[in-house]
Order: structure tokens, then sequence, then C-alpha cells
């Protein structure tokens, strides 16, 4: 059995609401576009139901024209930056010492580094030279729950272990400035900077136990959801067709989960879905709505952190167990979607 026994996020620096975001792109990016275009470009950004949102750089950087070379020089020593700090709260309020990891796992999207971030924390906080390392790159934003899956594995096989997983993402630095197609603009107006760490162990003992997890692949949905790497950095690609294909796909890929766990969707207590964008959230609320389940924390990282990719996951299981009280016993059900396109669910229960 594998439990998480401790969770911890980190803000970045700079967080603008998102009146302050729409003046920043009105000022520097879209000062120069036809009215049509400016217009499409404010309403999704003030129909985002995002309140406000954070990143590693002023909003001056984040609309400026920077090459690839400048915006992944930004990621590579953000991540170092952030991670140090990341780890060393992490170890700080989770009274787990550096020299007990075996496991650690960090997962970003949003840029590339070699050697990966996860090395320079192994010699920053003196890491055992045993511990194993496995960065995540291309989950996009399942990266979170691929993650835990993995930590998962590991620990089953070795109970007495720990592990870390830690998401980090910077989609701030892969912002477009000459690109004003559709997908380029919502991602503007939806994602967010964010980090989270966490603390894993093998076998019985306090905390949320990991019961069941489960990939779900879309049939042909490799259109749907990914970055194209272009001269002036990470493009994103982002169908209009993600909402209605997760919603034809919602009953196929949780309500078997839970059969084959002997539960039906009233037996889960927390429910923590990965947000996307306020139609995947509100097709999702609509739907739980029915049996009395509520996702209010799932919206409330939304609304206040915006989609942090990989970090979103984390952020809303730390909500849900710092809000609620939950009881042992009591069962978690966390689904997050990504590139490929793919679902990944994992089924909790909280023993004390």
């Amino acid at each position: 059995m594998t439990r998480i026994v401790h969770m911890e996020t980190y803000k970045p620096d700079y967080t603008y609401k998102t009146e302050e975001i729409i003046e920043a792109a009105q000022r520097l990016w879209l000062k120069n576009v036809d009215e049509m275009t400016k217009r499409k470009a404010l309403k999704i950004f003030k129909g985002s139901k995002i309140d406000q949102r954070s990143a590693v750089v002023d909003l001056e950087t984040v609309f400026s024209d920077l090459s690839f070379e400048e915006k992944n020089n930004i990621y590579k020593g953000k991540m170092v930056e952030y991670g140090k700090r990341l780890l060393k709260q992490t170890f700080e309020k989770s009274n787990i010492d550096p020299s007990e990891v075996d496991y650690i796992i960090t997962t970003s999207c949003t840029g590339f580094m070699i050697p990966s971030v996860d090395a320079y924390l192994v010699n920053e906080f003196g890491l055992r030279k045993d511990v194993v390392r496995l960065p995540v790159t291309e989950m996009g934003c399942a990266g979170g729950t691929s993650a835990l899956i993995y930590a998962d594995e590991f620990l089953k096989a070795n109970p007495d272990k720990t592990a870390l997983v830690l998401t980090m993402e910077i989609p701030s630095i892969t912002f477009q400035l000459n690109d004003l197609d559709a997908a380029n603009l919502v991602s503007t107006a939806i994602f967010s900077d964010g980090f989270a760490c966490a603390v894993l162990k093998g076998g019985e003992g306090k905390g949320a136990h990991i019961i069941d997890t489960d990939m779900y692949n879309f049939s042909h949905g490799e259109y749907l959801m990914g970055f194209e790497l272009i001269n002036s950095g990470l493009k994103i690609v982002l169908d209009k067709d993600v909402p209605s294909a997760i919603e034809g796909n919602f009953e196929n890929i949780f309500l078997p989960f839970l059969e084959r766990n002997g539960l039906k969707i009233e037996d889960i207590d927390n429910y923590m879905f990965h947000p996307g964008g306020k139609k995947i959230i509100q097709m999702v609320e609509d739907y739980i709505g029915d049996y009395d389940k509520d996702i209010s924390e799932s919206k409330w990282v939304l609304e206040n952190c915006g989609n942090m990719s990989s970090a979103t996951i984390l952020h809303i299981f730390d909500k849900v167990t710092r809000e609620r009280v939950i009881e042992s016993g009591q069962r978690g059900y966390m689904l997050a979607f990504g590139p490929g396109f793919m679902a990944q669910s994992i089924l909790l229960e909280w023993r004390s």
C-alpha cells in the first residue's frame, strides 16, 4: 500500500488579478491588432471565470518578444530556484529528512533542461547517492496524477521507502507574442505558473492511501492537446473539441473504474477533478451535482490559481485536506486529463 502523508504548495512571486492581466495584454500585446481580434481576446479573458493567476516573472516579461533560447533560459533558472524553495519548505513542514528520500519524481511540460531539475535538488539538499530520479516531461496536465501513480508502483514494490513528487510548471514563458489563434488566446487566459510537492510512503499507516489507479486513452485524440516546438518556443495545441471529447467519454472514464472497486458515485466522499477550463469544470459539476456531490475545491483552485497544468491536481488535493474534515475511511477520487488524449484516475482512502 502507498499513502500520501504530506502535501506542500508554493506560490510564485508575482500574482495578478485578471483585470491587471487584461490591462497589460492591451498595452503590451493587443495594441496593434485589429478591433475584432482584440474584442475576441478580451471576451476570452473576461469569460475565463478566473479571478487571479501567478507567474515567476512580471507581466512585461510575459508579454515580451523573447526567443526560444531566452524563454528556456528563464525556465531553467526558475525551475532550479523554485525547486529549491519548494523542497526546503517541504522538508521543514513535513518533518521528512533529506536522507529519508529514496525516490524523487519531477514533472513539468513547459520547458526543457538537461540535466533535469532533480539533479540540482539532489546536490542542493544532499540526497543520498542511491536516490532514484525520474523526470516526467510529456504528460501535460496529467503529469501530477502520472507522478503519483509512478510513485505508487515504486512504493508497492518497496514498502519501506519514501518518495517525493514535485510538480513544477511555468506556462507563462510559453506565450507566443505573434500568435493570435484561438488556442494561444485561451492558453494566455487560463494557464498559470504553479508548484507543489507530495510526500509518499509505502506500507500501512496514517495518510491518504492509494487504493487503485487507471489510465483511459481516447481513440485518435492526439490532435486535441499538446505543444508544437517552433522557433519562438512552445506553441500550445488546444483544440476546440477538448470539452466535447471529455464529455463524450466521461462516464466511461470513471464509472467502470469505480465499479471494479465495488463502488458507486455516491460512495466517494471527496471528488478532485483537474478543472482544465470553465466548460470542463461546469460539465463535471453538473454531472456530479445530480448525486449531491460537489467539486468546490476544484472550482476554487481554477478561479484563484488558474490552470497550473500538472501542479493543479496536487493543489486541489491540498485544498481538500486543509478545508474539509476528513475522517478515517473516507474515500477520494482524483482525475486529470493530458495529451494523447488520455485521462488518469486515482482512488484514495484516508486512514488514521
